[in-house]
């Protein structure tokens, strides 16, 4: 399964209110492996940076002036992310509400939050009652983030994707074939079968017991202590 972990730096907190996309941040990753891919880009956003914005992420409007604008980096950002990779965010209805508006101003279709899985959501219902910020999470799974002095999306996006997957491998633990997948895979709508059990026909039980008793002298597991 390919996933786009992604983030992104904005000037405010709507769209609708005339604020725009500064940075954004990818990261591919194949199942929750990252591959060394990632999309990285500064964006102009046309207007100018209120200061609590620039407390958060450190850009200003004169960094940003010689940025290209979102329409001239928009089809490279859509070709990253490809037709059918899984879109990974912490607190994804807020960057997909941005990417979406951004895609929309320059006449590109934006995605469907069925597409798209939201770390945050699923930290709230693994650990109920727990801090479930990045940093938080962070801390909870070990993952080093000393270097975020600043929100950053394309930092940010690699520590989510160790966060993400210690969020959803729990269900590789131990093997458990009675797991349901992930809630990651769940998020995504993916449906799975129960677990099956298969029986060993007899005659290849005979079979294998024949071949070891042949083939195999003074087996470790036939050892005493």
């Amino acid at each position: 399964m390919r996933e786009i972990i992604f983030d992104t730096e904005t000037t405010g907190f709507e769209p609708n209110d005339g604020h725009r996309i500064v940075e954004i941040g990818c990261i591919e990753t194949v199942d929750k492996a990252p591959t060394g891919r990632t999309y990285h880009q500064y964006i102009n956003p046309e207007r100018s940076m209120p200061a609590g914005a620039f407390e958060v992420h450190g850009l200003s409007e004169k960094f940003l002036k010689d940025f290209p604008v979102f329409a001239d980096v928009a089809q490279a950002f859509v070709d990253f992310v490809g037709d059918d990779s899984l879109l990974v965010a912490h607190n994804a209805t807020f960057d997909l509400r941005f990417i979406n508006a951004e895609l929309g101003w320059v006449g590109l279709p934006g995605y469907e939050m069925d597409r798209v899985v939201d770390t945050l959501a699923i930290a709230k219902k693994k650990f109920p009652g727990s801090p479930a910020s990045l940093d938080a999470l962070c801390r909870r799974f070990n993952v080093d983030n000393s270097d975020r002095a600043l929100h950053g999306a394309l930092l940010d996006a690699r520590l989510l994707a160790g966060v993400y997957y210690n969020l959803t491998r729990e269900g590789q633990k131990g093997l458990d074939l009675n797991a349901q997948g992930s809630a990651a895979d769940r998020a995504a709508g993916r449906t799975f079968r129960p677990a099956r059990s298969f029986q060993i026909p007899e005659g290849d039980l005979a079979h294998h017991q024949s071949f070891i008793q042949e083939n195999i002298d003074d087996p470790l597991w036939s050892r005493e202590g």
